[in-house]
């Protein structure tokens, strides 16, 4: 029997728990952003606006783009990923699963890697985010692994693939600054749209992506 969670504790701190991964597998606590790592559950703190605002904003734009190519599904935290039968489950902020591996998605959790990975930075998250979780995603197949760092001063944004050698490697920019996808084909993305203190409408992304497709779609309904 697993002790009782003080749940106003996670605006003052991260609660750890000692927890087999079954066990967190088995938890069935769908409102909490926990993550089970080496015996132990960590319930984080929650985010803030502006952490959910480009959450929303990123979810929603490849939500959409994903639908319209029938490519696959985009999932938010608290849905877990356990990449690796014997390694971590985390809840990463946004997952996009391609449509061949949609078999893997159980009722509370993905098993196996997601193609693609998103992870806010928060002021508690950046080693978690840049070290930890960068080797277990490359380590475990994650095929692209976009990170965004909004916290005032230092807005930046790291995109990765994972090339043939299993390494990831970047993804830069074009000239135009536009972010290209290698896993959703013909989906981009400016690094500006993600730092407004107002985040885009996603459709509007979306039609300013691929407008014909979404004419088209339009057209046909």
């Amino acid at each position: 029997m697993l002790a009782p969670i003080n749940l106003d504790e996670r605006f003052e701190r991260e609660i750890k728990i000692p927890m087999t991964q079954q066990e967190f597998l088995n938890w069935e606590e769908e409102d909490i952003h926990a993550e089970w790592v080496d015996g132990e559950v960590t319930i984080y703190m929650p985010t803030s606006k502006q952490h959910q605002q480009i959450v929303g904003f990123l979810s929603s734009l490849l939500g959409l783009f994903a639908r319209l190519f029938d490519l696959g599904e985009v999932l938010t935290a608290p849905y877990s990923m356990r990449a690796k039968p014997d390694g971590s489950v985390r809840e990463p902020d946004v997952m996009f699963i391609a449509r061949e591996h949609a078999d893997k998605l159980k009722r509370m959790y993905l098993d196996a890697p997601a193609d693609l990975v998103v992870e806010i930075i928060s002021d508690t998250s950046v080693t978690r985010d840049r070290a930890d979780k960068f080797y277990e995603y490359q380590e475990s197949g994650v095929r692209e692994y976009l990170i965004v760092d909004s916290r005032a001063g230092k807005e930046r944004v790291d995109y990765y693939f994972l090339a043939e050698d299993g390494s990831y490697q970047a993804i830069l920019a074009d000239e135009e600054g536009k972010f290209h996808s290698r896993v959703l084909p013909g989906f981009w993305f400016r690094k500006e749209w993600l730092f407004q203190e107002r985040t885009p409408d996603p459709l509007r992304a979306l039609m300013e992506i691929a407008p014909e497709a979404v004419r088209k779609s339009v057209e046909g309904n």
